[in-house]
């Protein structure tokens, strides 16, 4: 697979109040970008359970809660917490700030983008780094 990863500038650091999400379009696919205070953190702006936006949730201690039905996301590994019967996460974003700029680092690829599962089971075992999307050019 042919894969290029690219940094890209979503917005200024103003428009994103503290302990709030924002949804923008990167690569053809929704992702929700977080305040956390200290630094930002990306993820898919779609809950697990049924698509909920994220973006529009409630933002506490390194975390996301649905606004649907309540499923709790961390936004460091992209792991649903508060459901251990039903384990499932979302791709998470590298994502710098920059003279107060946001950028966010996507990979673009020839195929459609990899199984969530994969990285977000490593992750909650390991206790790793941010996965990475890969999307259509």
């Amino acid at each position: 697979m042919n894969e290029t990863k690219r940094w890209v500038q979503v917005t200024v650091v103003e428009n994103i109040p503290l302990r709030e999400g924002r949804s923008v379009q990167l690569g053809g696919h929704a992702v929700a970008i977080f305040n956390l205070g200290d630094r930002f953190l990306a993820l898919e702006n779609r809950c697990p359970h049924r698509g909920g936006p994220l973006a529009d949730g409630i933002v506490s201690a390194g975390t996301v809660v649905c606004p649907l039905h309540a499923w709790k996301i961390d936004l460091t590994t992209g792991s649903v917490t508060n459901q251990p019967e039903n384990p499932q996460c979302l791709k998470t974003f590298p994502a710098r700030v920059e003279d107060g700029a946001i950028f966010v680092e996507i990979s673009f690829a020839n195929s459609s983008i990899e199984s969530s599962q994969d990285g977000c089971l490593a992750s909650r075992t390991q206790d790793s780094s941010l996965s990475r999307i890969s999307g259509e050019a």
